[in-house]
């Protein structure tokens, strides 16, 4: 039976405050994991690792991340911003992820920012929906 997107969230939320020591309220579907929520890039690999046995999937770590490989991809970064070229492979890895705001102004320092509680939630919800 599939999950609903409440029930998606409410395991990601306690998968969050489990991995990042955070209160329930502190994880609503807006906050950004860095940013809000003060994940570090170690606590990344945890989440993915938590999110996996508690959905019970496979979450390879580029996937639900893809930044990384985006950022390090001269062809893709210019300047301190992504190129027109790096946007389309964010969007292209990120399809979870509503890039919106960020297209406006592509900074690579606000790249932290698409990764919300919404964005993993979405992706979850691609894999077992």
């Amino acid at each position: 039976m599939a999950m609903s997107r409440e029930e998606i969230f409410e395991k990601v939320q306690e998968v969050l405050v489990d991995a990042l020591g955070l209160d329930d309220d502190e994880v609503t579907e807006e906050a950004t994991l860095m940013g809000d929520l003060g994940a570090e890039s170690i606590d990344f690999l945890d989440i993915v690792f938590r999110l996996e046995k508690a959905f019970d999937i496979k979450v390879p770590r580029e996937e639900l991340f893809p930044a990384e490989s985006v950022l390090n991809n001269p062809e893709f970064v210019s300047g301190g911003k992504l190129t027109d070229k790096g946007l389309a492979e964010l969007k292209a890895r990120m399809p979870h992820t509503h890039l919106g705001e960020f297209e406006q102004d592509p900074d690579v320092n606000k790249i932290a920012d698409l990764f919300t509680v919404s964005a993993i939630v979405n992706f979850i919800e691609g894999k077992v929906g």
